[in-house]
C-alpha cells in the first residue's frame, strides 16, 4: 500500500525537515491517525515529490523529515482546454476532476454568446482540481484561469495547434485524423454550441474547426472525449 499523498506548495527543494500546513496536519493526526515514524509523500505541485516520515504528529503543525526528494519533469505536452461555463456546475466539476486526472495542463472557463450561466466559483473549482491531482498522485498542478470571454481566449492563448470543436454542418476535420501535438489549444462551446460568428472569429484567428463524431455531445462529454483523443503520454 502506497504512503498517503499530500500537497504542500511551500515545501522547497533541498529541505530536510518541514512543518506541514494545518490542513495536512489535521488530516495526518486526526483523520488518518498517523504517528511518529509513519511514511507519507508530499508534492509541491511544481514537479517536486518528497518522501518523508513523521517526526511528531500534531493536528496543527505536524513535523516531518524528508528522506528522499524526486524531481518530476514537466509533461512534454502543453494541452489547454477552453470550455464554456455550464448552468449545471456539478457537471463542470466532474469534467475538471477527470481532466486533471488525465493530466491537462490548463483549464480556461469560457463566456460564450450562448453561455447560459456565468457564475463561476473559482475557489471551489481549484479545490476540486487539487483533490484530483492528489488522488491521482501527480506532481504538477494544472492551472485554472479566471473566466474570460471567448473573444479574449482565442487571442490570448496561442499554441502551435489550435482547434475549435463545433456542430455546424460545415467542413471540419475529424478529431481522430489530427496529428499528435505537444502544444495545443482546444475550444469547447456551451450546450447551444458556438454561434456562427464565434466560429468565424476563431477561424480568422487560425483555429482549425474539428468534429467530435456523428452524435451531439454534452459540453462536459465533449471536453473529456477531446482530451482522451488529443492527450499524449
Amino acid at each position: 500500500m502506497s504512503a498517503p499523498y499530500f500537497y504542500e506548495p511551500l515545501i522547497t527543494v533541498g529541505a530536510t525537515n518541514y512543518t506541514c500546513s494545518e490542513e495536512t496536519s489535521k488530516h495526518c493526526a486526526q483523520v488518518l491517525r498517523m504517528q511518529s515514524g509513519d511514511a507519507l509523500t508530499i508534492t509541491n505541485g511544481m514537479g517536486g515529490v518528497f518522501e518523508a516520515t513523521i517526526l511528531e504528529a500534531h493536528k496543527k503543525n505536524t513535523q516531518i523529515q524528508i528522506v528522499k526528494e524526486i524531481n518530476i519533469e514537466a509533461p512534454t505536452q502543453k494541452l489547454v482546454l477552453g470550455i464554456s461555463i455550464l448552468k449545471n456546475a456539478v457537471r463542470l466539476e466532474w469534467l475538471f476532476e477527470k481532466a486533471t486526472e488525465m493530466g491537462v495542463h490548463s483549464i480556461v472557463p469560457l463566456l460564450c454568446e450562448r453561455t447560459i450561466h456565468e457564475r463561476f466559483k473559482t475557489d471551489r473549482m481549484n479545490n476540486i482540481i487539487l483533490s484530483a491531482m492528489i488522488q491521482s498522485q501527480q506532481a504538477w498542478l494544472p492551472y485554472l484561469s479566471q473566466p474570460i470571454s471567448f473573444k479574449d481566449f482565442i487571442h490570448q492563448y496561442n499554441a502551435a495547434d489550435k482547434y475549435i470543436a463545433h456542430c455546424e454542418p460545415t467542413v471540419k476535420t475529424s478529431i481522430k485524423d489530427l496529428p499528435n501535438s505537444k502544444d495545443l489549444v482546444i475550444a469547447i462551446g456551451p450546450e447551444g454550441d458556438f454561434t456562427p460568428s464565434e466560429i468565424e472569429m476563431a477561424i480568422e484567428a487560425n483555429y482549425q474547426p474539428i468534429g467530435l463524431g456523428p452524435t451531439r455531445l454534452r459540453t462536459e462529454t465533449a471536453g473529456l472525449f477531446a482530451l482522451s483523443v488529443l492527450k499524449t503520454f
